[in-house]
C-alpha cells in the first residue's frame, strides 16, 4: 500500500525515516509521498484546507532563468498522470528554450499538485542543466560520438537521471548502466586502467579482451597505462591487427593530459603503420573547447564526465498565473496566461 502524501504537518511529524535505511536518497515511494517537498507547501495546504480552499482550480506557468535544454519532462507526466483534474503542458523533451520563455504549464486543483512544487522544478533544474551541457559538447562534436562518462561525479541515485539527460542532450551513449537503459541505449564502455594493472601489460589486456567479449563489442584499449602513448598504441595494433577497433587516450593532468600534438603524433604513427582503420578516443577533462581541437588534431570520439555533471542546474519558477478563473500574478509579472504556441499537450 502507498504511503499516504504528506498533505498535513501532521503527516510530517509522524514521518520516521527507518534508523536502518542504507542510504540518505529519496526512494520512488518517497518522492510520491512528497517528503522531498519544501514544508512550506504542507503550511500552504493547512491553511487552504482550513478555509475550504484546498481544490481551488488555477492555472501554473514554469519558466527558466536562463535558455538552454529542456529535460526532465517524462518524470514531471509520470508524478501528474491519473491526478483528477490534472492537465499539463510542456515543450518536449530535448528542445531549446530561452530564457524566461515558459516551458510547462499546470492546470487543475490546487490540491491535488501544489505539494509537488519543489520536485517539479527539482526534476526540470537538474536534468535540463546536463541536458544544456551535452548540447554544448555536441555542437562542438558535429558528427563525432560523444559518450557520458559522469557517473562517477554524481550521487549514485542520480547518475541515471544525469546520464540519461546527456543522452537527451544529443550525446550518442552513456556508461551508467541504468543511465542508457532508461534511455533506450545499450551501456558503452570497455575497460578502465584497473584491469591493466593487475594484469600488468596493456598488450596482454587487449588479447584477453579480443578473446573473451562477444564479437558485437568494438576492441577499444586504453593505451596511456604503462608506457609512452604512441609506443603502445602501435604495440596494441600490431597485436590485434584488423580486429583492434581503436585506442584510448586519457593521459592523466600530471603527465599534461592529451594534447592536440599528442592526439596527432599518435594519429599520424598509426597510419605510417597502415593501421588507418584504428580510431582515437579521448576522455579526461573533456570541454567542447577541448572536442573542437582534439577533433581537428584527430580525434573520432568523446568520453565526457565532470564537464556534464559540474553544469549548473537552469533555475526554474513556478508561477500562478490564474485562480478561480481571474487572472492573477505576484508583483513584477504580468497576470494570466503566458501565450507561447509551442507547449504541447502532455496529459
Amino acid at each position: 500500500m502507498a504511503a499516504q502524501e504528506l498533505t498535513s504537518l501532521e503527516r510530517v511529524r509522524n514521518l520516521r525515516p527507518a534508523p536502518d535505511r542504507l542510504f540518505h536518497s529519496a526512494t520512488h515511494e518517497e518522492i510520491l509521498q512528497g517528503a522531498t517537498t519544501d514544508i512550506y507547501f504542507v503550511r500552504t495546504y493547512e491553511l487552504l484546507h482550513h478555509m475550504g480552499l484546498g481544490a481551488t482550480p488555477v492555472v501554473a506557468e514554469i519558466f527558466a532563468r536562463r535558455g538552454g535544454v529542456l529535460a526532465g519532462v517524462e518524470e514531471v507526466k509520470n508524478l501528474l498522470t491519473g491526478r483528477e483534474g490534472v492537465r499539463m503542458w510542456s515543450l518536449d523533451e530535448g528542445e531549446e528554450f530561452e530564457a524566461k520563455e515558459v516551458v510547462m504549464r499546470i492546470e487543475g486543483p490546487y490540491d491535488k499538485f501544489g505539494l509537488f512544487e519543489t520536485v517539479l522544478l527539482g526534476f526540470l533544474a537538474s536534468s535540463s542543466g546536463w541536458a544544456t551541457a551535452a548540447r554544448e559538447c555536441k555542437r562542438a562534436a558535429g558528427d563525432t560520438p560523444v559518450y557520458c562518462f559522469g557517473a562517477r561525479h554524481v550521487h549514485p541515485a542520480v547518475a541515471p537521471v544525469m546520464e540519461r539527460a546527456a543522452i537527451v542532450g544529443g550525446f550518442d551513449g552513456a556508461s551508467c548502466i541504468l543511465g542508457a537503459k532508461l534511455a533506450g541505449r545499450e551501456p558503452s564502455g570497455t575497460v578502465p586502467h584497473a584491469v591493466i594493472l593487475i594484469m600488468g601489460d596493456t598488450v596482454e589486456v587487449a588479447k584477453v579482451y579480443d578473446k573473451v567479449m562477444p564479437p558485437d563489442a568494438p576492441r577499444l584499449v586504453l593505451v596511456d597505462t604503462f608506457h609512452d602513448e604512441a609506443e603502445e598504441a602501435l604495440r596494441v595494433a600490431e597485436a590485434l591487427g584488423d580486429h583492434l577497433h581503436g585506442v584510448r587516450l586519457d593521459t592523466p593532468g600530471e603527465r599534461g593530459g592529451v594534447t592536440p600534438e599528442l592526439v596527432r603524433e599518435v594519429r599520424a604513427r598509426l597510419d605510417q603503420k597502415g593501421f588507418q582503420h584504428v580510431k582515437i578516443f579521448v576522455s579526461g577533462g573533456i570541454t567542447p573547447e577541448r572536442i573542437v581541437e582534439l577533433k581537428a588534431a584527430g580525434a573520432a570520439a568523446f568520453g565526457v564526465g565532470s564537464y556534464i555533471t559540474a553544469a549548473p542546474p537552469i533555475d526554474m519558477t513556478m508561477d500562478l498565473k490564474v485562480v478561480s478563473g481571474v487572472p492573477v500574478a505576484k508583483r513584477g509579472r504580468i497576470p494570466g496566461i503566458t501565450p507561447n504556441p509551442r507547449l504541447k499537450r502532455q496529459i
